[in-house]
């Protein structure tokens, strides 16, 4: 791909990203400080819950990397969809390892409380805080594009 060609296509993501504007409508300060809060809570629920949980390390860190694991996958998910939107290409194997790790993220979550010696109202907890801080991820980078467009 020479210069021009790159400059085209950039114009045109541009442009799209100009026409999808009006579409996306600018998220309101509440919106953004909910999101963002919603996401510490969820963490920070999540991990205090691993740090008094009575199991072993090995376990404690197998959740807090399906946390970690989990968020990143909400991020790229939240990402690749957006740019395929807004006219940014995206290639098919990033977009489809993206939902597959998101997918596996909460697929190893469930096998891991399925089978562990918890109580059920912790096995709930972990859940709840999980899904939170995921559903937060994606709140708070779908706010970040959203202000970036109209900066």
């Amino acid at each position: 791909m020479n210069d021009t060609e790159f400059e085209t296509k950039e114009e045109s993501v541009r442009t799209q990203a100009t026409v999808n504007k009006g579409q996306i409508g600018k998220p309101s300060p509440a919106f953004v400080a909910a999101s963002w809060a919603a996401l510490f809570i969820g963490i920070v629920a999540y991990n205090i819950g691993l740090l008094n949980a009575v199991m072993e390390l090995n376990e404690k860190g197998y959740y807090f990397a399906i946390l970690l694991f989990g968020l990143f996958s909400a991020v790229s998910v939240q990402k690749s969809v957006r740019d395929r939107l807004e006219g940014v290409p995206v290639s098919n194997i990033y977009y489809g390892i993206s939902w597959v790790s998101m997918v596996i993220s909460v697929l190893l979550l469930v096998a891991g409380l399925w089978n562990a010696t918890l109580e059920l109202s912790e096995k709930g907890f972990y859940g709840m805080s999980y899904t939170l801080s995921l559903f937060a991820a994606i709140s708070v980078q779908k706010n970040v594009r959203d202000l970036q467009a109209f900066e």
